[in-house]
């Protein structure tokens, strides 16, 4: 989706695990992970520093003002220069330092999550509201050269046309804010206690027992020790750190309603649309020719007395008109709900679209049963989308298509050997995939590197129904027609 207000994670790899261990195995690595990490939490201690530093920097104007007022001395007029100083230093501070460090803080949180899920199996959830929608000025672009304003507008506003107001105001309501804060200074007191406490246990056995103030079997004893203990050490860090940066599950319902609003939003909008391209289809195709079918056989019921001939010419013109309607009313009944799709199954008709796909298209894998209809179809026109940017964009010779069903969730897999560089930021029809299977609380996850291959990878959550469940469904409904 475009702007989503709850990121959904990238679907896995079967039988993929989402993080190493901190076990026995990891003991090797474990000392330059912890320094790893410890580096995180020293650059967080600067990025806290810096932060309350900039807060209490913008506050000086305010403290200046306070002290005069309470004090009743005209300060104001006796130190303008000292007055304007603090006016400028604050305004600096809260303008530009302030809201560049809080998202400063927010990425390298988002990296200390992310290397804690690989090395210890930690899954810490993020819940930040969403940025703010950028307005776009009306003299052009941000910064963009040329554009009347650019360097002013992009000095008031900031990257990427948020403004300061909206920008600031996002990051001091957010909750997932104060919990960066908080895990900084937390990872500051103690990621050198659990990080570096077992690497100094272990250099001082050793350079103890160098130095003969410890015997060799009591050093190696408290080397075992602490080579031993440094994975649980790294999992105690971990742990800390989901205790601090974990979501509410006030947060993450505030999200979760936030962003079921934005898919019902734009399911809505989705549907209206189609609607208005299936009235527009049926206006300017099969009810033109069905009109100018009645105005022929009209013409041909005046005539049929007087000319024959022409009669039978206009009839035969009215027949095929009336063909070539039904194979309109064919082709837009093929796209509102393709008759291969609900007789046949989701991979029959998945099948069906790489026979007619101008490359050579493989389909693997296959489905026990049949997903619920909405699912259904809207896989299908993913599929369908994808298929139609690998002969549009992606230059490729061959694709291949992996079908399945597993974990309680649809898995669909296109591969091609094309060019790469595929972006749903770009378009190609990627974030209409992205759209229809968010409505699902479906996921697509894109690798496209440069150069190709492209992998994209869409996840819908569902459960599979009988095989003929659905087709005896439809003969019964075809009887009683």
């Amino acid at each position: 989706m475009n702007g989503p207000a709850v990121p959904a994670a990238a679907p896995r790899a079967p039988g993929r695990r989402r993080g190493a261990r901190c076990g026995l195995i990891a003991v090797p690595l474990t000392p330059a992970r912890a320094l790893a990490l410890l580096g995180l939490a020293l650059a967080g201690a600067v990025l806290f520093t810096v932060a309350v530093g900039s807060a209490a920097l913008a506050a000086i104007p305010l403290v200046y003002l306070l002290q005069s007022l309470l004090s009743h001395s005209p300060r104001l007029a006796g130190a303008p220069g000292q007055l304007l100083l603090a006016v400028l230093i604050g305004v600096a501070c809260c303008r530009f330092l302030l809201p560049g460090t809080l998202l400063a803080a927010r990425r390298l949180v988002g990296l200390t999550r992310r290397l804690l899920a690989r090395w210890c199996g930690a899954d810490i959830g993020a819940a930040y509201r969403p940025a703010p929608v950028p307005v776009p000025p009306a003299g052009g672009s941000p910064g963009a050269a040329g554009a009347p304003g650019g360097m002013l507008d992009l000095v008031l506003r900031g990257p990427g046309g948020i403004g300061y107001r909206r920008r600031i105001t996002w990051l001091l309501n957010d909750p997932a804010t104060w919990k960066d804060l908080a895990w900084l200074l937390v990872s500051a007191v103690a990621g050198p206690v659990l990080l570096l406490g077992p690497l100094v246990l272990a250099v001082g056995a050793v350079c103890a027992s160098v130095a003969n103030n410890l015997s060799p079997l009591a050093a190696g004893a408290l080397v075992a020790l602490a080579l031993g203990g440094a994975p649980w050490a790294l999992r105690a860090y971990a742990n800390l750190a989901r205790l601090v940066l974990s979501p509410s599950g006030q947060a993450e319902l505030e999200l979760r309603v936030a962003y079921l609003a934005q898919t019902r939003q734009e399911s809505i909008d989705t549907g209206a649309a189609e609607l208005r391209r299936i009235e527009r289809d049926l206006h300017d195709g099969a009810q033109a020719r069905l009109v100018a079918m009645g105005l022929t056989l009209d013409a041909a019921g005046r005539l049929i007395d007087t000319d024959q001939a022409a009669a039978r010419a206009l009839l035969i013109e009215a027949r095929d008109a009336s063909a070539r309607a039904l194979a309109e009313l064919r082709d837009l009944v093929r796209g509102v709900h393709p008759p291969v799709l609900a007789d046949r199954g989701l991979a029959d008709a998945v099948r069906a679209l790489a026979l007619d796909a101008p490359g050579r298209v493989t389909v693997t894998g296959g489905l026990d049963g049949r997903p619920p209809a909405p699912v259904e179809s809207a896989a299908y026109f993913a599929v369908s989308e994808l298929l139609a940017n690998v002969a549009k964009h992606a230059g490729a010779g061959s694709a291949d298509i992996d079908l399945r069903h597993a974990d309680g969730a649809l898995r669909i897999s296109v591969r091609d050997d094309g060019t790469g560089g595929a972006d749903p930021a770009r378009g190609t029809g990627l974030a209409g995939v992205e759209r229809r299977l968010a409505a699902f609380d479906g996921v697509l996850a894109v690798s496209s590197p440069v150069g190709g291959p492209t992998v994209i990878t869409l996840e819908v959550p569902c459960l599979l129904g009988a095989p003929g469940g659905r087709e005896a469904a439809l003969g019964a409904s075809c009887a009683l027609s």
